[in-house]
């Protein structure tokens, strides 16, 4: 772990010319990322940037050494940002159970919301994790395309049935969408069909994110089709 002589020398060696360069900004970054993971290490680092540049300031290079230090402070902040960025990033493949494991597991684990946009869903080992999670309170919704609720096996209406508010999209055209989200807080997505035979026969597959920005993304997606698909599965069938 560096001490405060060796984090002095190295940042002196960057403010000698009055500017940080771009590798010198990487060189930075790569220490930060290794040395201040805490709280307590960076405000050490911190401290001695504003030393060196308090000392160098007397030499009244001013306009230059606040530039340095501004620099220095990005490199420390980006540093920190990843390291307290997504933590989760995950691929699953079938055929096998991997992909239909991990949707039951996350499912189970969802405490507040489940907001699903899937052409189809004939699993029922999947269908049965959305009634659960409605069961236990978890607020289910479902977008899914009309023609493949319609289709033997389909567990749309029987999800509908139960409760859960599912929408259809009414187009001549395919929702062909695959992706879920949990708690507003995890994101999949990717080829995987909620089917039976995606998880025996088929090449498929799914990434699993808590990235923020794939997530809002998503979501922001999700709110446009159920505004776009108003009306309900189970007036659709007549209930």
């Amino acid at each position: 772990m560096l001490g405060s002589d060796e984090i002095d020398t190295m940042l002196t060696a960057t403010l000698e010319d009055q500017r940080l360069s771009r590798s010198e900004k990487r060189a930075l970054s790569a220490v930060f990322a290794e040395h201040a993971t805490d709280a307590r290490r960076q405000a050490l680092f911190r401290k001695r940037a504003f030393f060196l540049a308090r000392e160098a300031l007397k030499d009244s290079r001013d306009q230059a050494i606040v530039t340095w230090l501004e620099e220095v402070t990005k490199a420390l902040v980006a540093a920190t940002q990843r390291e307290q960025g997504p933590k989760l990033a995950e691929a699953h493949f079938s055929p096998g159970d991997s992909c239909r494991r991990r949707i039951i597991g996350l499912c189970g684990l969802a405490r507040q919301r489940i907001d699903v946009c899937v052409f189809t869903i004939t699993d029922n080992s999947l269908a049965n994790a959305l009634l659960e999670a409605h069961g236990r309170g978890v607020e289910v919704r479902v977008i899914t395309d009309d023609d493949k609720a319609e289709d033997r096996g389909s567990d749309i209406y029987d999800l509908a049935r139960a409760g859960i508010e599912v929408r259809l999209d009414h187009s001549e055209h395919h929702m062909h969408h695959k992706f879920a989200l949990f708690d507003a807080a995890y994101v999949v997505t990717g080829s995987y069909n909620w089917t039976r035979s995606a998880a025996k026969v088929n090449e498929e597959n799914i990434v699993v994110s808590d990235d923020p920005r794939l997530v809002s993304a998503f979501g922001e997606t999700y709110e446009q089709l159920w505004d776009a698909f108003g009306q309900a599965a189970r007036e659709v069938a007549g209930e």
